[in-house]
């Protein structure tokens, strides 16, 4: 009996192995919302981090993070960085591509509480 347990649970766990060798190793997610506002209005929130604090709901889910600023106020090179709980863990963003009223680009990289960087983008 108890062999046959021990073959049921490797078998179990070959079939597991072998499901998450066969997923991508790339993802996108796509999330949309409408905003009544004008697109300028969104593109100034979006481009310039130091408004984030004023939308964004990550920022409600720690409001002592820690937070940091680099490079312009705005646009290509700004660089925002957090150290917060472990709700909002610690990371970076930095604007890498702008077009008023138009997109957004940005690395975002985690480091807490487990790593990875992502390409995100507002459009």
């Amino acid at each position: 009996m108890l062999k046959k347990i021990l073959v049921t649970l490797v078998a179990v766990i070959v079939v597991f192995l072998i499901v998450v060798a066969l997923q991508p190793a790339d993802f996108k997610i796509s999330r949309t919302a409408v905003i009544p506002a004008p697109p300028a209005a969104v593109f100034e929130q979006i481009n310039d981090f130091h408004k984030w604090s004023d939308w964004s709901p990550w920022a409600k889910l720690d409001p002592n993070a820690k937070n940091s600023f680099d490079g312009p106020a705005s646009g290509v090179g700004a660089k925002f960085s957090w150290s917060g709980n472990n709700e909002v863990g610690e990371g970076s963003m930095k604007i890498t591509a702008s077009k008023p009223s138009e997109s957004v680009v940005m690395d975002l990289v985690f480091t807490k509480p487990m790593a990875a960087t992502n390409l995100t983008e507002f459009t």
